[in-house]
């Protein structure tokens, strides 16, 4: 059987909440092995061009992506667009449109850590930040890594950025009716991102999955840096029962900070039809 090629979907820059410029993630991926590599920055399509050209120039394919932010059920959901057309205006005005709620969120995100002892978050995060209009969680992250309020990115998480600590904020989204319609806006597939990563019962999920299809979703993410190998087989059974295609991405964030490196996932179960079967 022949190997199949080296896809890596889901993978942030500098123009999100990555650590690495879109050129430098695109040699990174190649030097891993990479053959064709999506960039999918949340909600933000600015590193495309470059990524774009730094491809062109090495030789490896390149897929135009982006992560949209959606609600759900009360929670916050991420639904990756492959092969979207950036000069989509419609997809341009969405994006635009939910990048000016990650503004507001940053400045309450800040007003609740200071009132735990935790003072100059914003002007911390923002630090760490190259693109101000996407400010998120994970420069906030790293601003408390680097005033030793914990050991690292993941640890922050859990003690201060998420549902139930001080540094969380809930915030309304795009609906997943809108975030699906700007990415389909776009010409874009719209796939599921880390599934394994949300908290929802067994019920509600297929519940999800059964709008999302129905809202015109086609792809579901099975193997990705946050899934364990039980999960693997979890997402693929539902992929082949909500008739969905499988995708692979490393959601790579940064060297030193993200789980899997560009590239070093294991490779989707063989009977599981690609996101990738007509391209």
């Amino acid at each position: 059987m022949p190997r199949a090629p080296n896809y890596d979907l889901h993978c942030h820059s500098t123009a999100s909440d990555g650590l690495l410029a879109p050129a430098e993630l695109v040699a990174r991926a190649a030097a891993n092995g990479v053959e064709i590599l999506a960039l999918t920055d949340h909600d933000e399509i600015a590193g495309l061009a470059e990524a774009r050209a730094r491809a062109r120039d090495i030789g490896l394919r390149f897929v135009d992506g982006v992560e949209v932010s959606v609600s759900w059920g009360g929670i916050t959901i991420h639904i990756v667009g492959l092969n979207i057309d950036p000069a989509s205006a419609r997809l341009q005005q969405g994006l635009q449109a939910i990048r000016q709620g990650r503004t507001e969120r940053a400045k309450k995100m800040a007003q609740d850590l200071a009132r735990v002892g935790i003072p100059g978050s914003l002007e911390g995060a923002y630090a760490y930040v190259d693109n101000p209009n996407l400010i998120g969680r994970t420069h906030f992250a790293r601003f408390l890594v680097e005033k030793r309020y914990v050991n690292d990115v993941k640890s922050a998480f859990q003690h201060y950025l998420v549902s139930g600590k001080p540094g969380y904020v809930p915030h309304e989204w795009a609906t997943l009716q809108d975030g699906l319609a700007y990415i389909k806006a776009g010409g874009g597939m719209p796939v599921l991102a880390h599934p394994g990563r949300y908290k929802l019962t067994r019920s509600e999920m297929r519940k999800f999955l059964g709008e999302f299809k129905d809202g015109g979703g086609t792809g579901i993410e099975v193997v990705t840096s946050s899934h364990s190998a039980e999960q693997y087989l979890e997402y693929a059974i539902l992929a082949r029962e909500f008739g969905l295609l499988a995708s692979r991405g490393s959601d790579f964030h940064g060297p030193g900070e993200s789980r899997i490196d560009l590239g070093m996932l294991p490779d989707l179960a063989a009977d599981l039809k690609p996101v990738w079967h007509d391209w």
